[in-house]
């Protein structure tokens, strides 16, 4: 008998409903289901979840909220390697989400603290996962709450969820986190003056550099400090070895709530499948629910459209052990049953 086929679960979480362990958890169990073996490698792109995936909060400070509230914050300090998330201190649901932030006054400051924090406890080397902020500020906030620790005197790496623009931060995430077309206008200008600023202050023109953008400018403040930018999808890929997990594997399945053109923008449903092209793996991709259009092919599987929107939203982890047992069997129906495998 042939050894059984062997999966990859690489996903994203689904935002709003799953985190990325409970889906290449759900993953792996639908393989099962379907005869296959599989490894489970959640994944983050460097915006919420990045955390979780790079092994989970072990410390907690308390930091000044996304609207100056005080707020405890989960972090990560292990063999030297600190990891902060942006979004556990300034993220858009700490602020109560969308419809309760002030976009204009909402801070970065206790991002700011937690790296603070991370240096002061010893970290030889500081990770920032700057996505899923709830803020515009430019990364002024954490600007000012670092002042008593520059130079910097560790690396401090900046993991850029979005490839945006410094100066685009406004008009492309500001009304996401309930700017109207006045605070847009407001927030924009601001971040006009902060760049001239970063520029006079620090010798860094932050409009030059892809990613400043992300975390609403944060990536940007923090690049003018000395921080270095990088996508947060590669780092965390070569940080859990993904390359390698990919080669090992006959299909690679990855996935996220919603899968449209913005997901081969830098996000780990485009990463995953770059990779798994270049190393010659076949891939699919998972999503509660499915564009009409895509930027290139694509093998992806719908919750919605297999279940209904209703369904899929109520019960993700049941209906992904499903989709994926089908699917699997479909394409190597004679492994259940122990026979000769089919189509290669």
């Amino acid at each position: 008998m042939e050894p059984r086929r062997r999966l990859l679960a690489a996903p994203d979480k689904f935002r709003g409903t799953i985190t990325a362990h409970e889906v290449a958890a759900a993953l792996a169990r639908g393989a099962a289901k379907a005869g296959w073996t599989a490894r489970e490698v959640p994944l983050a792109d460097g915006g919420e979840g990045t955390l979780e995936v790079l092994g989970g909060p072990n410390r907690a400070s308390v930091v000044t909220g996304p609207l100056g509230e005080p707020v405890e914050a989960g972090w990560r300090l292990d063999a030297g390697v600190a990891v902060v998330e942006t979004a556990r201190a300034a993220g858009l649901a700490v602020a109560g989400g969308a419809t309760q932030n002030d976009p204009v006054a909402a801070t970065t400051r206790g991002a700011g603290e937690l790296i603070a924090a991370a240096i002061d406890a010893g970290a030889g080397r500081v990770v920032v996962a700057v996505g899923g902020s709830a803020t515009t500020d430019g990364g002024l906030g954490a600007v000012d709450a670092l002042q008593t620790h520059l130079p910097f005197p560790v690396p401090v790496i900046v993991a850029c969820d979005v490839t945006t623009g410094f100066l685009d931060a406004a008009p492309v995430f500001a009304p996401q986190k309930g700017a109207g077309t006045q605070e847009v206008r407001i927030l924009a200008e601001r971040l006009s003056k902060l760049a001239e600023r970063y520029a006079a202050e620090w010798g860094v023109d932050v409009t030059a550099l892809p990613g400043a953008g992300a975390g609403g400018g944060l990536a940007g403040g923090l690049a003018a400090l000395g921080a270095k930018l990088v996508p947060g999808f590669d780092l965390i890929a070569e940080t859990l070895d993904l390359d390698a997990a990919i080669a090992e594997s006959d299909l690679v399945v990855t996935g996220e709530g919603q899968l449209d053109a913005t997901s081969f923008a830098g996000k780990v449903v485009g990463g995953v499948l770059g990779r798994s092209e270049s190393l010659g793996v076949e891939a699919a991709v998972i999503a509660g629910a499915v564009a009409p259009e895509l930027p290139r092919p694509v093998r992806a599987w719908s919750l919605a459209a297999r279940f209904g929107s209703a369904r899929a939203l109520a019960a993700p982890e049941r209906c992904i052990i499903e989709l994926v047992a089908a699917e699997l069997a479909a394409i190597d129906p004679d492994v259940q049953t122990g026979g000769a495998r089919s189509g290669g």
